[in-house]
């Protein structure tokens, strides 16, 4: 099993806004500015340059209009994921509005190609919620999920996806810069092709040492400071570009963000950083680079 697909999905937006249904549990989303139509136009033109920055790097990119009742579908990582053996997994959303994102017609696209293997949307009903690649950070080559708890990632959905899958179940918990949980794994950590980059400083000290840990038995791992988090630096992925060469992918936030020394570790195992400015995105909607990326493995 590989860790990084050289083909994603991703989703247009035509109704990208501040969500005032994620807002309780994202605290790094910013209201509205009074022209709504500005940030939408904005965010559009940077998917735009964002997803052809990643087609002229040689990923296959798939790309699906969003609709305009869902504020956040742009980031289309969060309802479904693939496993790399033909298969998904659905999974139950926290906000009704994006619960609306698993859309019957793209449904049927993917599973004309791929096996459902595991259906966990019903469990939205219950109140219990598990936001697909962004409550599991999955480690494919060693069968690893790294998990961090919150409101959007019920322990007990986790265990039940790893139990049903094979993988082994790592979770802990995490305080950000206001003292909340983070609300997803994959804004804090991302695993790549031999290196891993986690801002250890926001996992909960009785946690901290068991997790960095782990990781550090399979991968070099590369610390992230909390006001490194709040750029985004958390939220990357590596893909495969041309000759299948990995490259890691992030905001132009995040990349200004890190520092010399971290760059040059990435750089021992992908060709290039490769980045977009995506600032409108990131600041209205909380969210990154990563949660823009729907791996189809």
């Amino acid at each position: 099993m590989k860790q990084s697909t050289r083909h994603i999905m991703v989703m247009e937006p035509l109704g990208f806004h501040s969500n005032p249904e994620t807002k309780e549990t994202n605290t790094y989303q910013f209201d509205d500015p009074n022209d709504v139509h500005a940030v939408q136009k904005a965010a559009r033109l940077e998917f735009r340059r964002f997803r052809d920055v990643l087609v002229d790097k040689g990923i296959f990119v798939t790309t699906i209009l969003g609709q305009v009742e869902s504020p956040d579908d742009i980031f289309c990582n969060n309802w479904v994921s693939t496993l790399g053996d033909g298969s998904l997994v659905y999974y139950p959303m926290l906000a009704p509005n994006r619960q609306i994102e698993r859309r019957p017609e793209i449904m049927r696209m993917l599973e004309a190609r791929y096996r459902v293997a595991l259906d966990l949307s019903a469990y939205e009903k219950e109140g219990r919620y598990l936001e697909s690649t962004g409550s599991l950070w999955i480690d494919r080559v060693n069968k690893i999920v790294y998990s961090a708890l919150s409101p959007r990632t019920d322990e007990g959905l986790a265990r039940l996806w790893c139990d049903t899958l094979g993988y082994e179940l790592v979770t802990f918990n995490t305080k950000n810069h206001v003292g909340k949980p983070v609300y997803h794994t994959d804004v804090m950590m991302f695993i790549g092709t031999g290196y891993v980059g986690i801002c250890a400083e926001c996992i909960v000290e009785q946690d901290r040492a068991r997790v960095i840990g782990k990781l550090a038995q399979t991968h070099e791992v590369v610390e992230l400071s909390l006001a490194q988090l709040q750029s985004f630096c958390g939220n990357a992925l590596e893909l495969l570009g041309h000759n299948n060469e990995p490259k890691l992918v992030m905001s132009a936030a995040a990349f200004g963000s890190l520092t010399g020394a971290q760059k040059a570790v990435f750089l021992k195992y992908v060709g290039e950083i490769v980045y977009a400015d995506i600032q409108n995105i990131e600041k209205y909607g909380g969210g990154s680079a990563r949660c823009m990326l729907l791996e189809l493995h």
